[in-house]
């Protein structure tokens, strides 16, 4: 089941999600973030309201390690805030470049942090996938400090999110609740941009399952899966908002953009080699007992 939610997480963040803020070009992006919040934070009060039906019991009893959602809320606002700012600033290469790089920073978290080991196949798809991310950083020139603040930040979240355990639901709800008074003041601080229709409202609501429904597939995955293997499905979502930007929206592909994607999905073909190879079972040794 991890790999589906994994699978079910970055699938959306490739494709449903950039589509979705598309439609939404006349509204400011951090009216956006707000309303992702807004919207959020009611999606999951629903779901916390059905969950406590079906238990029939409380549904939220935290433990005092609980409390590190706090932090991954505020890790996740200040990464959504970044990006919203490079797309507003006109800093887009910089903000895939960080998508780019973080599946990366989550592998050398779960080596290093985690003490997760890698096969000698896993260790030659992170090198193929390294490899691309050095040539995407060699065709923009230089490794820009936004890249790697997205990268970072988000890999802490999902350390985070990895090593406090707690349902996803009741951890999205906690991270949502938390943002909501800094939303709520920013909407009624904002006036409401003119001429937006009903669609476009509708549009707004639906953010809040969009933005909820991946990052409790993620949670989910989190806590299921290696954090190395999260790394480098990650590398599921630039790859697919850029066949999206090229083959939907017209967008020019370079080829040093071509070479980056085809090490990428060359080290993700390794890396699911690895997994769909059957593994041998070493009995344990017989016990000498004295006769």
């Amino acid at each position: 089941m991890g790999l589906i939610y994994a699978l079910g997480a970055f699938l959306s963040w490739g494709l449903v999600v950039p589509v979705h803020f598309r439609l939404l070009d006349g509204v400011p992006a951090w009216g956006i973030l707000a309303h992702r919040i807004l919207w959020s934070s009611v999606f999951v009060t629903l779901l916390l309201v059905g969950l406590r039906l079906m238990r029939r019991g409380p549904v939220i009893g935290f433990q005092r390690r609980h409390l590190f959602l706090l932090l991954s809320a505020l890790i996740v606002a200040g990464n959504w805030s970044l990006y919203l700012w490079a797309v507003q600033n006109g800093r887009m290469l910089d903000a895939s470049l960080g998508y780019f790089i973080n599946p990366l920073v989550n592998v050398a978290l779960g080596a290093l942090v985690l003490r997760e080991s890698l096969r000698p196949l896993q260790l030659a798809a992170v090198a193929l996938a390294a490899i691309g991310v050095v040539a995407a950083v060699v065709a923009a020139g230089a490794l820009p400090w936004i890249a790697l603040a997205l990268a970072v930040s988000f890999a802490v979240y999902a350390l985070i999110r990895k090593l406090v355990p707690i349902d996803p639901i009741l951890g999205l709800g906690a991270e949502t609740f938390a943002l909501l008074p800094l939303a709520l003041a920013y909407l009624a601080l904002t006036p409401t941009p003119p001429g937006l229709g009903t669609g476009q409202w509708l549009l707004l609501m639906l953010t809040g399952v969009t933005t909820a429904v991946p990052l409790m597939w993620f949670a989910a995955a989190a806590s299921r899966l290696k954090l190395s293997t999260i790394g480098l499905l990650q590398y599921l979502s630039p790859s697919c908002l850029l066949g999206l930007s090229v083959l939907v929206y017209g967008e020019s592909l370079p080829l040093s953009r071509v070479l980056v994607f085809g090490l990428i999905w060359a080290g993700l073909a390794l890396y699911a080699l690895d997994a769909a190879r059957p593994r041998r079972v070493v009995a344990p040794a017989p016990e000498n007992r004295p006769a």
